[in-house]
């Protein structure tokens, strides 16, 4: 409904998280040849054991000799990676760039950092980093003039900054908070419980969560919570998680004496969020299942004195056949965004009885109906409903009353993303940011009854914006269809060809790509580099049927878009094949893995970051299970054939001379388990692909790239700058 609860973005189960953390990853650099042929040549690989392993899928025998290497734990794996780990290392060592992109990215990150405030119990929460702590701080204050106090520091969990703050829920009085934190990386979370007077922990401790947030009772009494199973001895990073469970714990009880909530023992793919509503009637239960968009809604009615007294769940709808989003519960009408027979999105209104029972779905009626822009938000602040679109990636916002009459928009400062608008159904404001490519974050205050918006923070950082500029232009694609792309770089660009060129891209699971600053960005534009941000299929930002292009047996679409950008920014001298780099991470990392083999001859440089690289095998790991919704599964014989025609791993093409390619992964990620990465790698150094380097850098106690601690971010990302600065022969001052 709002997400003043949440110290994180929203949850993606399939591999949009990871979106949001490597989205700042790409940019650009200076021009020149390949990378020193003596360095190339003379690298010299960790032998990797091949293995007697083949699969028939549907009467097709494939041969999987690394699949040894999938599990992380053997000593054997152990040792590959400590001996990847020594070569590539020597190789970045010996780069005479990697001491000034790093001292160059360091002086750009450290900026001071603002999350987005929201308000719960008479206090104002939100975070801060002053610029080169390892995690955000999280701070409040009774209201926005007083000196803010520390709530939490995760910087005091740990010793390296590996422990992250994963979210956090407020209690109704303000005087309690729930709070998740995560080591290394890793997608489990624990829940604490927090005293915020006396800034102490409560005893009360919450094991096996993952991808879950927690709603208090208005009662302040407890609060709801999904977790699983704790997982086998040896397997909480690459076990499967089903059969997710919603719960409610009391404060001072033990976690083994929870309530059990809601639970499906015949559908092990379902999964629960709770969110209780404002008035505190009703618990909202999202029933998700995969990383579609698609889910379920259930409504659990609280008791007349706003705690939990064991009710059971309420099935509003079970069909998995749109998405339905609450934004408010006005009285007893339940307001939901939703794409139903709307694949661009609407706002509908469900009239519920005393018993909390929903009429029959025709009786819904359309509030705000679908217009030509995507609706990828809503939530209801100060009585208004508050509407965020996309217009060709870049965010407009509507502001509703509640009969769905529009009433006025909101002034953002120029073409970029805004996102935030979080709140209660009363509450007189509400907070957003705003970004682009060229702008680092601000926050601002938005006056629910006037409109009126007030500059709460804004960035200091050493980005000088005025010598840069951006713009959006669009690109047709191998079949005809139109995407806009976002280019930044210095003011004066001369279009003559010669301009290193950083393009990154995502293309699933409905997330949008839109424009923001990120510290690689910046450093790459100052390195002389232009930074390109494509917008693909697959994604979120023109909905639903956008989305539903770019997935299953129309995956390469996705691939096909990314090379049009590709060739567009060739065709239009902003640079050349052997200046022009491609990086994302996640999907966007099996994106670049697939280009690179569609079209190794494109590109000078590649950074595939936690990639899916087997197709064939990703959703026999933890949460993998949940991507076939955009992927299809290799058990299905048409789907199989799609997957094998582009997994990269399958595709890799020996006697072809191929970029410089970079692979990144984490030794904890648990999300897309690095196997992906070791055995993309280990096919990759075995063929014949030319001398261009062929490495794998592992991050230790680290994961898929949420609460990575500043160290580290600012080590991986500045090796990925300088390793294509290197292969571009670019002199980094």
């Amino acid at each position: 409904m709002h997400s003043r609860l949440s110290l994180t973005a929203a949850l993606v189960v399939g591999l949009g998280a990871a979106a949001a953390a490597t989205a700042q990853t790409a940019q650009t650099a200076p021009s020149a040849p390949a990378a020193p042929a003596s360095a190339a040549q003379s690298l010299s690989y960790p032998a990797t054991r091949k293995v007697d392993q083949t699969d028939d899928y549907h009467g097709t025998r494939v041969a999987d000799p690394y699949r040894w290497l999938e599990d992380d734990n053997s000593a054997e794996t152990k040792a590959w990676v400590q001996a990847q780990n020594a070569v590539t290392d020597k190789f970045l060592g010996a780069m005479p760039q990697r001491l000034p992109t790093r001292k160059l990215y360091t002086e750009l990150y450290n900026f001071e950092k603002y999350g987005v405030p929201y308000k719960e119990g008479g206090r104002y929460f939100w975070t801060r980093n002053d610029g080169l702590q390892q995690q955000a701080v999280l701070y409040t204050a009774r209201s926005l003039k007083d000196t803010p106090q520390v709530a939490l520091d995760p910087n005091t969990l740990s010793k390296d900054g590996t422990v992250a703050l994963t979210g956090g829920a407020v209690s109704r009085d303000g005087r309690l908070m729930a709070y998740g934190t995560a080591g290394a990386g890793s997608d489990w979370q624990t829940w604490k419980v927090r005293d915020l007077e006396a800034g102490k922990d409560l005893p009360d401790t919450i094991e096996w969560v993952k991808f879950s947030g927690a709603s208090w009772t208005p009662d302040g009494k407890g609060f709801f919570y999904s977790r699983y199973d704790a997982p086998k001895e040896g397997q909480a990073l690459t076990g499967a998680n089903y059969f997710q469970k919603v719960y409610y714990h009391r404060l001072g009880t033990p976690q083994s004496a929870d309530a059990l909530v809601a639970e499906n023992p015949a559908e092990k793919e379902w999964g629960f969020n709770v969110e209780v509503t404002d008035d505190g009637r009703l618990g909202l239960i999202h029933v998700w299942k995969g990383s579609g968009s698609k889910n379920g809604l259930m409504l659990l009615p609280l008791d007349g004195h706003g705690g939990y007294a064991g009710a059971k769940p309420i099935p509003l709808t079970l069909s998995f056949d749109a998405e339905y989003s609450p934004v408010v519960l006005d009285g007893q009408r339940l307001i939901v965004k939703t794409d139903k027979d709307a694949p661009r999105g609407r706002l509908i209104a469900i009239d519920l009885d005393k018993d909390w029972q929903a009429r029959d779905p025709k009786t819904w009626t359309t509030l705000v109906p679908e217009t030509q822009d995507a609706l990828t938000a809503a939530s209801g602040v100060g009585g208004e409903l508050i509407l965020s679109y996309l217009q060709d990636a870049s965010t407009l916002v509507r502001i509703h009353a509640p009969s769905g009459k529009h009433v006025r928009d909101v002034k953002l400062p120029g073409i970029g993303t805004a996102a935030g608008f979080g709140g209660k159904w009363k509450d007189p404001e509400t907070f957003f940011s705003y970004t682009s490519l060229t702008t680092p974050g601000e926050i601002w205050r938005l006056d629910a009854k006037t409109g009126r918006t007030d500059l709460f923070k804004r960035a200091q950082t050493a980005f000088d914006a005025d010598q840069y500029e951006s713009k959006r232009v669009f690109v047709t694609s191998k079949d005809g269809t139109k995407l806009p792309i976002f280019i930044a770089h210095r003011k004066g660009l001369k279009l003559d060809g010669s301009n290193p060129t950083l393009l990154y891209g995502y293309g699933g699971f409905n997330v949008p790509m839109t424009p923001g600053y990120g510290v690689t960005a910046a450093t790459w534009m100052k390195m002389g580099g232009v930074y390109v941000l494509a917008v693909l299929r697959g994604g979120g930002e023109y909905g639903a049927s956008w989305h539903d292009a770019g997935t299953k047996l129309r995956k390469q679409n996705v691939f096909d878009d990314f090379i049009a950008a590709g060739e567009w920014l060739v065709a239009n001298k902003y640079t050349q094949p052997a200046r022009l780099a491609i990086n994302g991470g996640s999907n966007g990392g099996l994106l670049v893995g697939a280009v690179t083999n569609q079209r190794p001859d494109l590109f000078g440089a590649a950074v595939p970051q936690v990639g899916v690289m087997d197709m064939l095998r990703f959703h026999k790991f933890t949460i993998g299970w949940a991507w076939t919704s955009d992927y299809g599964v290799s058990e299905n014989p048409e789907e199989f054939k799609a997957l094998l025609a582009y997994s990269p791993l399958h595709t890799i093409k020996s006697g072809v001379r191929y970029p410089a390619i970079l692979v990144t992964t984490g030794d904890h990620d648990d999300r897309v388990v690095p196997a992906h990465s070791f055995k993309y790698t280990a096919t990759l150094q075995a063929a014949d692909t030319g001398p261009a380097p062929k490495l794998i850098r592992i991050e230790t106690q680290a994961g898929h790239g949420a609460g990575k601690p500043t160290s580290k971010i600012i080590e991986e990302r500045a090796d990925i700058l300088a390793f294509i600065a290197n292969t571009f022969g670019m002199d980094v001052k």
